[in-house]
Protein backbone atom coordinates (compact mmCIF):
# COMPACT_ATOMS: atom_id res chain seq x y z
CA UNK A 1 0.00 0.00 0.00
CA UNK A 2 2.91 2.27 1.10
CA UNK A 3 4.39 1.47 -2.80
CA UNK A 4 1.33 2.25 -3.88
CA UNK A 5 0.71 5.59 -2.19
CA UNK A 6 4.35 6.80 -2.80
CA UNK A 7 3.98 5.99 -7.05
CA UNK A 8 0.31 8.05 -7.08
CA UNK A 9 2.15 11.33 -5.42
CA UNK A 10 4.67 11.23 -8.25
CA UNK A 11 1.76 11.46 -10.59
CA UNK A 12 0.23 14.16 -9.71
CA UNK A 13 3.22 16.19 -9.48
CA UNK A 14 4.52 15.20 -12.75
CA UNK A 15 0.81 16.07 -14.54
CA UNK A 16 0.44 19.88 -12.35
CA UNK A 17 4.05 20.66 -13.72
CA UNK A 18 3.07 19.54 -16.99
CA UNK A 19 -0.18 21.46 -16.57
CA UNK A 20 2.08 24.38 -15.77
CA UNK A 21 4.43 24.74 -18.49
CA UNK A 22 1.41 24.36 -20.84
CA UNK A 23 -0.36 27.15 -19.23
CA UNK A 24 2.76 29.30 -19.61
CA UNK A 25 3.20 28.19 -23.24
CA UNK A 26 -0.81 29.40 -23.96
CA UNK A 27 0.12 32.66 -22.57
CA UNK A 28 2.88 33.25 -24.51
CA UNK A 29 1.69 32.39 -28.08
CA UNK A 30 -1.61 34.85 -27.03
CA UNK A 31 1.26 37.58 -26.02
CA UNK A 32 2.90 36.90 -29.44
CA UNK A 33 -0.12 36.57 -31.12
CA UNK A 34 -1.11 40.05 -29.68
CA UNK A 35 2.68 41.64 -30.44
CA UNK A 36 2.31 40.61 -34.07
CA UNK A 37 -1.47 41.59 -35.04
CA UNK A 38 0.17 45.51 -33.13
CA UNK A 39 3.17 45.34 -35.11
CA UNK A 40 0.86 44.05 -38.24
CA UNK A 41 -1.00 47.01 -37.74
CA UNK A 42 1.12 49.52 -36.89
CA UNK A 43 2.57 48.59 -40.27
CA UNK A 44 0.18 49.04 -42.32
CA UNK A 45 -0.73 52.03 -40.78
CA UNK A 46 2.33 53.80 -41.55
CA UNK A 47 2.31 52.07 -45.02
CA UNK A 48 -0.80 53.32 -45.70
CA UNK A 49 0.04 57.05 -46.11
CA UNK A 50 2.67 55.58 -48.62
CA UNK A 51 1.41 54.01 -50.64
CA UNK A 52 -1.25 57.00 -51.17
CA UNK A 53 1.76 59.21 -51.88
CA UNK A 54 3.01 56.86 -54.72
CA UNK A 55 0.38 57.02 -56.30
CA UNK A 56 0.15 60.43 -57.43
CA UNK A 57 4.16 60.10 -58.32
CA UNK A 58 3.41 56.90 -60.55
CA UNK A 59 0.64 59.19 -62.44
CA UNK A 60 3.27 61.98 -62.59
CA UNK A 61 5.94 59.76 -64.17
CA UNK A 62 3.18 58.61 -66.74
CA UNK A 63 2.24 61.59 -67.53
CA UNK A 64 5.55 63.05 -67.82
CA UNK A 65 6.02 59.30 -70.08
CA UNK A 66 3.15 60.05 -72.25
CA UNK A 67 4.41 64.16 -72.36
CA UNK A 68 7.70 62.92 -74.09
CA UNK A 69 5.96 60.52 -76.50
CA UNK A 70 3.65 63.23 -77.92
CA UNK A 71 6.60 65.71 -78.13
CA UNK A 72 8.78 63.31 -80.10
CA UNK A 73 5.60 62.61 -82.18
CA UNK A 74 5.02 66.13 -82.91
CA UNK A 75 8.65 66.60 -83.59
CA UNK A 76 8.89 62.54 -86.45
CA UNK A 77 5.98 64.66 -87.85
CA UNK A 78 7.31 67.66 -88.91
CA UNK A 79 10.41 65.79 -90.12
CA UNK A 80 8.46 63.16 -92.32
CA UNK A 81 6.32 66.85 -93.76
CA UNK A 82 9.35 68.34 -94.35
CA UNK A 83 10.79 65.51 -96.31
CA UNK A 84 7.32 64.95 -98.17
CA UNK A 85 7.60 68.78 -98.89
CA UNK A 86 11.35 68.34 -100.16
CA UNK A 87 10.17 65.97 -102.95
CA UNK A 88 7.33 67.76 -103.74
CA UNK A 89 9.41 70.99 -104.36
CA UNK A 90 12.17 68.90 -106.52
CA UNK A 91 9.08 67.15 -108.73
CA UNK A 92 8.10 70.93 -109.35
CA UNK A 93 11.90 71.80 -110.81
CA UNK A 94 12.03 68.94 -112.81
CA UNK A 95 8.34 69.32 -113.97
CA UNK A 96 9.53 72.82 -115.19
CA UNK A 97 12.53 71.65 -117.05
CA UNK A 98 10.97 68.92 -118.50
CA UNK A 99 7.88 71.72 -119.92
CA UNK A 100 10.48 74.24 -120.78
CA UNK A 101 12.33 71.94 -123.17
CA UNK A 102 9.56 70.88 -124.46
CA UNK A 103 8.13 74.58 -125.49
CA UNK A 104 4.85 73.91 -123.23
CA UNK A 105 5.34 77.52 -121.31
CA UNK A 106 1.53 77.55 -120.94
CA UNK A 107 1.61 74.48 -118.35
CA UNK A 108 4.74 76.24 -116.71
CA UNK A 109 2.55 79.63 -115.99
CA UNK A 110 -0.58 77.70 -114.83
CA UNK A 111 1.10 75.23 -113.15
CA UNK A 112 4.40 75.70 -111.72
CA UNK A 113 4.79 79.76 -110.78
CA UNK A 114 2.90 81.54 -108.23
CA UNK A 115 -0.47 82.81 -108.60
CA UNK A 116 -0.63 86.08 -110.25
CA UNK A 117 -0.62 89.11 -107.15
CA UNK A 118 1.92 87.74 -105.21
CA UNK A 119 4.27 90.14 -103.27
CA UNK A 120 8.32 90.11 -104.25
CA UNK A 121 7.87 87.73 -107.47
CA UNK A 122 11.34 87.86 -109.30
CA UNK A 123 13.40 86.28 -112.23
CA UNK A 124 16.77 87.08 -112.82
CA UNK A 125 18.46 85.58 -115.99
CA UNK A 126 22.03 87.32 -116.08
CA UNK A 127 23.66 90.39 -114.55
CA UNK A 128 21.57 92.65 -116.78
CA UNK A 129 18.90 93.05 -114.09
CA UNK A 130 15.68 91.60 -112.55
CA UNK A 131 11.83 91.07 -113.66
CA UNK A 132 9.85 91.63 -110.24
CA UNK A 133 6.37 91.85 -111.73
CA UNK A 134 3.73 88.97 -112.61
CA UNK A 135 3.86 89.98 -115.97
CA UNK A 136 7.18 90.99 -116.57
CA UNK A 137 8.19 87.67 -115.16
CA UNK A 138 5.72 85.34 -117.67
CA UNK A 139 6.64 87.36 -120.78
CA UNK A 140 9.52 85.46 -121.09
CA UNK A 141 7.15 82.11 -121.00
CA UNK A 142 4.33 84.03 -123.13
CA UNK A 143 4.45 83.25 -127.34
CA UNK A 144 7.55 81.24 -126.63
CA UNK A 145 7.42 79.23 -130.13
CA UNK A 146 8.33 75.16 -130.42
CA UNK A 147 10.52 75.77 -133.74
CA UNK A 148 10.69 72.83 -135.59
CA UNK A 149 14.22 71.26 -135.77
CA UNK A 150 15.01 72.67 -132.46
CA UNK A 151 16.25 70.53 -129.58
CA UNK A 152 17.25 70.99 -125.91
CA UNK A 153 17.98 68.74 -123.23
CA UNK A 154 18.35 69.89 -119.76
CA UNK A 155 20.18 66.85 -117.36
CA UNK A 156 18.76 68.34 -113.95
CA UNK A 157 21.55 66.99 -110.84
CA UNK A 158 23.15 68.27 -107.51
CA UNK A 159 19.85 69.55 -105.68
CA UNK A 160 20.53 71.20 -102.23
CA UNK A 161 16.92 71.85 -101.18
CA UNK A 162 15.87 73.74 -97.87
CA UNK A 163 12.45 73.80 -96.84
CA UNK A 164 11.65 76.32 -93.76
CA UNK A 165 10.94 74.79 -90.24
CA UNK A 166 7.59 76.44 -90.72
CA UNK A 167 7.03 74.38 -93.77
CA UNK A 168 5.63 77.71 -96.02
CA UNK A 169 8.89 78.03 -98.04
CA UNK A 170 11.62 76.12 -99.52
CA UNK A 171 15.16 77.06 -101.37
CA UNK A 172 16.76 74.78 -104.02
CA UNK A 173 19.98 74.74 -105.82
CA UNK A 174 20.60 72.68 -109.20
CA UNK A 175 23.07 72.37 -112.11
CA UNK A 176 21.77 71.32 -115.74
CA UNK A 177 23.94 69.58 -118.38
CA UNK A 178 23.02 69.52 -121.70
CA UNK A 179 22.24 70.29 -125.27
CA UNK A 180 21.04 73.78 -126.95
CA UNK A 181 20.78 73.20 -130.23
CA UNK A 182 18.65 74.22 -133.39
CA UNK A 183 18.24 75.26 -137.38
CA UNK A 184 18.39 78.91 -138.62
CA UNK A 185 18.00 80.18 -142.75
CA UNK A 186 21.80 81.60 -143.77
CA UNK A 187 20.04 85.28 -143.93
CA UNK A 188 18.96 85.09 -140.32
CA UNK A 189 22.27 83.42 -139.11
CA UNK A 190 24.05 86.54 -140.95
CA UNK A 191 22.83 88.83 -138.01
CA UNK A 192 24.64 86.36 -134.92
CA UNK A 193 27.79 86.16 -134.59
CA UNK A 194 29.41 83.97 -136.36
CA UNK A 195 31.05 81.74 -133.29
CA UNK A 196 27.52 80.53 -132.40
CA UNK A 197 27.24 78.03 -135.35
CA UNK A 198 28.86 74.93 -137.07
CA UNK A 199 30.76 75.00 -140.23
CA UNK A 200 28.68 74.29 -143.21
CA UNK A 201 25.02 73.46 -143.85
CA UNK A 202 22.65 71.46 -142.70
CA UNK A 203 19.96 70.71 -145.59
CA UNK A 204 20.82 74.66 -146.17
CA UNK A 205 20.75 76.21 -142.87
CA UNK A 206 23.13 77.22 -140.63
CA UNK A 207 23.24 74.83 -137.26
CA UNK A 208 24.02 76.02 -133.77
CA UNK A 209 24.37 73.57 -131.59
CA UNK A 210 25.93 74.02 -128.17
CA UNK A 211 27.31 72.40 -124.90
CA UNK A 212 25.47 74.39 -121.92
CA UNK A 213 25.94 73.90 -117.99
CA UNK A 214 23.62 76.42 -115.77
CA UNK A 215 22.98 76.63 -112.25
CA UNK A 216 19.76 77.29 -111.14
CA UNK A 217 18.77 78.92 -107.93
CA UNK A 218 15.00 79.23 -107.04
CA UNK A 219 12.59 80.03 -103.65
CA UNK A 220 9.70 78.43 -103.63
CA UNK A 221 6.46 79.19 -101.85
CA UNK A 222 3.58 77.19 -100.68
CA UNK A 223 -0.04 78.47 -102.08
CA UNK A 224 -3.30 76.57 -101.00
CA UNK A 225 -1.56 73.44 -100.47
CA UNK A 226 1.06 73.45 -103.56
CA UNK A 227 4.68 74.55 -104.09
CA UNK A 228 5.50 77.16 -106.51
CA UNK A 229 7.70 79.03 -107.84
CA UNK A 230 8.25 82.39 -106.49
CA UNK A 231 12.42 83.39 -107.30
CA UNK A 232 13.90 82.37 -110.39
CA UNK A 233 17.93 82.73 -110.59
CA UNK A 234 19.56 81.20 -113.70
CA UNK A 235 23.65 81.81 -113.82
CA UNK A 236 25.32 80.25 -117.40
CA UNK A 237 28.44 78.14 -116.07
CA UNK A 238 29.70 77.50 -119.90
CA UNK A 239 28.49 77.12 -123.12
CA UNK A 240 30.58 75.71 -126.25
CA UNK A 241 29.40 74.73 -129.71
CA UNK A 242 29.77 71.40 -130.35
CA UNK A 243 32.89 71.86 -132.37
CA UNK A 244 34.82 74.03 -130.38
CA UNK A 245 35.69 73.66 -126.55
CA UNK A 246 34.33 76.08 -123.51
CA UNK A 247 37.35 77.35 -122.46
CA UNK A 248 38.35 78.54 -126.42
CA UNK A 249 34.25 79.65 -126.73
CA UNK A 250 34.34 81.61 -123.23
CA UNK A 251 38.30 83.61 -124.29
CA UNK A 252 36.14 84.12 -127.72
CA UNK A 253 33.05 86.05 -125.99
CA UNK A 254 35.50 88.20 -123.22
CA UNK A 255 37.66 88.99 -126.06
CA UNK A 256 34.82 90.18 -128.40
CA UNK A 257 32.17 92.95 -126.65
CA UNK A 258 29.39 92.14 -129.26
CA UNK A 259 29.22 88.71 -128.92
CA UNK A 260 28.92 88.82 -125.29
CA UNK A 261 26.47 91.23 -125.32
CA UNK A 262 24.44 89.32 -127.90
CA UNK A 263 24.53 86.68 -125.61
CA UNK A 264 23.58 88.00 -122.58
CA UNK A 265 20.60 89.86 -124.25
CA UNK A 266 19.49 86.58 -125.93
CA UNK A 267 16.24 84.75 -124.95
CA UNK A 268 16.23 82.00 -127.24
CA UNK A 269 16.22 81.41 -131.33
CA UNK A 270 12.29 81.45 -132.04
CA UNK A 271 10.75 80.39 -135.78
CA UNK A 272 12.97 79.67 -137.95
CA UNK A 273 16.38 80.42 -135.85
CA UNK A 274 15.35 84.31 -135.29
CA UNK A 275 16.64 85.20 -132.27
CA UNK A 276 14.63 86.77 -129.57
CA UNK A 277 16.35 88.87 -127.36
CA UNK A 278 15.01 89.66 -123.35
CA UNK A 279 12.21 92.39 -122.58
CA UNK A 280 13.41 95.62 -120.89
CA UNK A 281 14.75 94.36 -117.22
CA UNK A 282 12.25 96.12 -114.33
CA UNK A 283 15.43 96.76 -111.93
CA UNK A 284 18.55 96.63 -111.70
CA UNK A 285 20.39 92.65 -110.36
CA UNK A 286 19.73 91.61 -107.30
CA UNK A 287 23.09 90.00 -107.26
CA UNK A 288 26.27 89.56 -109.99
CA UNK A 289 27.41 85.95 -110.83
CA UNK A 290 29.83 85.01 -113.34
CA UNK A 291 29.91 82.50 -116.43
CA UNK A 292 33.07 80.70 -116.48
CA UNK A 293 36.18 82.55 -117.42
CA UNK A 294 39.58 82.48 -118.32
CA UNK A 295 40.42 85.56 -116.52
CA UNK A 296 38.90 84.69 -112.80
CA UNK A 297 38.74 82.49 -110.57
CA UNK A 298 35.25 80.14 -110.40
CA UNK A 299 33.05 81.11 -107.75
CA UNK A 300 29.57 79.63 -106.40
CA UNK A 301 27.19 82.30 -107.03
CA UNK A 302 24.44 82.86 -105.77
CA UNK A 303 25.33 81.49 -102.21
CA UNK A 304 24.13 77.77 -101.31
CA UNK A 305 20.12 77.51 -99.00
CA UNK A 306 21.15 77.00 -95.52
CA UNK A 307 18.14 75.53 -92.88
CA UNK A 308 16.29 78.45 -91.99
CA UNK A 309 12.95 78.55 -89.93
CA UNK A 310 11.10 81.01 -91.73
CA UNK A 311 11.46 83.15 -94.95
CA UNK A 312 12.19 86.27 -92.79
CA UNK A 313 15.67 85.34 -91.38
CA UNK A 314 17.37 83.94 -94.92
CA UNK A 315 18.05 85.94 -98.33
CA UNK A 316 16.15 85.65 -101.50
CA UNK A 317 17.39 84.40 -105.02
Amino acid sequence: MSHRNGRGGAGEQTESAEGGASEQMSRRRLVTASVLAGASASAGAALAPCAAEAQPRRRERVEDRVAELEAHVATLERQVARAHARGAVENVWSRYQYLHTAFRDAEIITDLWVKPGTPSISAQYTNTGVYNTWDSVMAYHRNRPSPVGKLLVHFTTSPLIEVAEDGETAKGVWIIAGVESGMSEPEVAARAPANFFEPGLVEGKKVWAHWVQCRYALDFLKQDGEWRIWHFRCVEISRAPFSKNWIAFASEMQANQRTSQFHNDLAYFGDDGRPVFMPPVDGPPKSIAHSYRTDRAFAIEPPLPRPYRTFSETFDY
